[in-house]
């Protein structure tokens, strides 16, 4: 299958076209050259969101956190540690309630840390709690079918 994908540069968040097979081969963005994949989480805002969430079509991971909250901070490094088992398959974000409420209230979040998986615009599954880096990669995987 070597259908070209939209992916969203995680620095200057254009949208690329990018052959499905050559995802593991490092492309970089056609504006910014920065590469498209940096085995981490991308913090979004709001402005930024709508490009990796609803126009790009790679699955969108996003944890959905606050920085007072110590279940969250527990999280963030085996989330962090699961962009790089997951990519270039799925892209992982990282959208702080507490700076943009607007989207945890865009997507009614009423605990953190909750992870969401997104398929261009549309919630595919939902998990509210932490959860360590195996089990990030595994319900990620498991949910994308």
């Amino acid at each position: 299958m070597n259908d070209p994908l939209l992916i969203a540069c995680p620095h200057c968040h254009t949208l690329n076209r990018v052959p499905s097979a050559r995802l593991a081969e490092a492309p970089v963005c056609g504006r910014c050259s920065q590469p498209l994949f940096a085995a981490r989480p991308v913090a979004l805002d709001a402005a930024s969101f709508d490009a990796h969430a609803t126009r790009a079509e790679l699955p969108l991971l996003v944890d959905f956190w606050a920085p007072w909250c110590g279940p969250c901070r527990t999280m963030a490094p085996q989330f962090e540690a699961a962009a790089a088992d997951l990519e270039p398959r799925f892209r992982l974000a990282k959208v702080d309630t507490e700076a943009v409420p607007a989207l945890g209230a865009r997507y009614a979040i009423r605990s953190i840390p909750t992870l969401i998986l997104l398929r261009q615009g549309r919630e595919i599954a939902r998990q509210s709690g932490a959860i360590g880096r195996t089990d990030i990669v595994r319900w990620a995987r498991a949910q994308a079918g």
